[in-house]
């Protein structure tokens, strides 16, 4: 993944060919304002992505924690507790 650095007004004049270039060969670009940093802009697709696995960690994480403080489950109950949701949710289930 590349990352490039360029003003927000060079972002403007070529937006519509950056926003290709960015899918097309993933990265991000770094919008500059007066010098400075100001957003990032990268494919909908690569933010999608990288959201998930950050999701993923978080939930590695959290189930760290829990096992660090004994709140722990055996699988068995775990996966029957998840049926019971699933075959409950359904409109058709009696």
């Amino acid at each position: 993944m590349s990352q490039s650095i360029l003003s927000l007004s060079e972002f403007k004049a070529d937006a519509s060919r950056l926003l290709d270039s960015i899918r097309d060969e993933p990265g991000t670009l770094v919008l500059t304002q007066n010098g400075r940093a100001r957003a990032v802009v990268e494919d909908y697709a690569q933010y999608q992505a990288r959201e998930q696995a950050l999701l993923m960690l978080k939930l590695l994480a959290q189930g760290e924690r829990d096992s660090a403080q004994g709140r722990l489950s055996e699988q068995e109950q775990v996966l029957a507790d998840v049926r019971r949701r699933i075959l409950g949710a359904r409109p058709d289930h009696a």
